[in-house]
């Protein structure tokens, strides 16, 4: 498991006709605050502030496709050639993390390929790394690369 010391962090939150809104500093527009979305933005903060991850090289539910479904990927990180480089997928607080939650990232990574998988539900946090043809479990995030 990874251990994610999270920054602080002061959200803009909204409210409008009795919902509740976040402002995404990455997508720069206000999305409904769920119970993900929490998690999704506190982990972008870390990513960004602690981990120094640009955050023009950051994209955000991210779509792709599987077969003819359409999904998308909650947080994936490009490196400086623009190359898919890292990818997070985040559950609500109160989600386990199973292998259910696994095999949705894994799935995902079959149509974006990925050097790094993270799975998240703000209290835990597993990442994979690939190496040859299979995905070893890591105990940090990477550090970005400045040079690839």
């Amino acid at each position: 498991m990874i251990k994610i010391e999270y920054p602080p962090y002061q959200p803009k939150i909204k409210k409008e006709s009795d919902k509740e809104f976040i402002f995404d500093a990455v997508r720069k527009q206000w999305v409904a605050l769920t119970p993900e979305e929490w998690v999704r933005q506190n982990f972008l903060e870390y990513l960004i502030q602690i981990k120094k991850y640009p955050a023009s090289l950051i994209a955000i539910e991210k779509e792709l496709f599987l077969g003819e479904l359409k999904k998308r990927a909650d947080i994936v990180v490009y490196d400086i050639n623009t190359k898919p480089w890292l990818m997070v997928e985040c559950k609500e607080m109160n989600m386990p993390l199973n292998e259910k939650t696994l095999q949705q990232v894994l799935r995902y990574h079959v149509s974006l390929p990925v050097m790094f998988l993270v799975i998240t539900n703000g209290n835990h946090c597993f990442g994979f790394e690939k190496k040859n043809d299979d995905f070893i479990e890591i105990t940090l995030l990477p550090d970005y690369p400045s040079v690839f």
